[in-house]
């Protein structure tokens, strides 16, 4: 789950800096697990899933969800009602959990300062996040229940951010994405433990309407950043190195559109859901 939130602010954050751009953005989420013992926990898993008599018991807990009482009782709890029948579908689907839980595309509204971003795939699949650039405030948004929640600003700078060591190295490569060019960055993050974390950035200077200078300034909990100073351009291709897993962030369409700025407000008939971030 910790990992979904933070891609959901990591688009923000390079979203929201649009400036003049306006239009839609659509990234791939892929994921390369290099352990070997969580490799084996997932091949294991996905095989109970879709075991046979596994099988045939969320069959007949489907039927039981089916019945009119507990049909009732779902639709009286929208959320409730779509995060198990999501649950439902991926283990019906004989997906291993980690794999199943993890987002496959997101897509990214942009209008000016707003960006709405909508996850698909995993157990945050369908929902949205809005940051509001007027109000300079971001919203976990559930149009299933009609409801919002606050979240907290990241700030410039959090625990241990000062701590945190960042060594940016411009790279001569470059490749297409999109027919963009783009620029080979390679990120290195040592934290006061020592440990050392890898990214690799492929940034594109050809996107017009993005500013991504004010980027370098955001900092996550840890002192990681969105984006760091040193480089230009738009990140098309994002490589994070985390523990046990490499995850692969790219864009597959960029598309100038005019949207209606209603997409960029939390709709008035929504209610507040406390909890995010509290």
């Amino acid at each position: 789950m910790k990992k979904i939130l933070l891609l959901s602010v990591l688009l923000i954050s390079i979203t929201i800096f649009g400036q003049s751009f306006e239009g839609t953005v659509t990234w791939s989420v892929k994921y390369d697990v290099t352990d070997p013992a969580k490799k084996a926990e997932m091949e294991k898993a996905q095989k109970t899933a879709s075991d046979p008599a596994n099988q045939a018991k969320m069959k007949q807990l489907q039927e039981q969800m089916d019945k009119p009482e507990m049909k009732a009782m779902m639709d009286a709890n929208p959320q409730m009602k779509a995060q198990m029948e999501k649950a439902m579908k991926m283990m019906q689907g004989g997906q291993d959990p980690m794999s199943a839980a993890m987002p496959q595309t997101v897509t990214v509204k942009i209008k000016g300062a707003s960006s709405v971003s909508k996850i698909e795939g995993g157990m945050m699949g369908g929902s949205e996040t809005l940051y509001d650039g007027d109000k300079k405030q971001s919203y976990l948004i559930n149009r299933t229940a009609k409801t919002y929640t606050v979240m907290n600003a990241t700030g410039n700078h959090g625990p241990g951010a000062d701590s945190v060591q960042r060594k940016v190295t411009k790279t001569g490569e470059t490749m297409k994405i999109l027919d963009y060019t783009c620029t080979k960055y390679l990120v290195e993050i040592t934290n006061a433990k020592g440990t050392t974390l890898n990214q690799v950035f492929w940034t594109s200077t050809e996107v017009k309407g993005m500013d991504m200078s004010s980027l370098a300034r955001q900092r996550m909990g840890s002192g990681q950043a969105f984006y760091y100073e040193g480089m230009t351009g738009m990140p098309l291709r994002i490589e994070m190195a985390m523990p046990q897993m490499n995850m692969i962030m790219e864009v597959t369409a960029i598309k100038k559109e005019s949207l209606p700025a209603a997409d960029f407000t939390v709709p008035p008939d929504f209610t507040e859901s406390k909890g995010f971030g509290k």
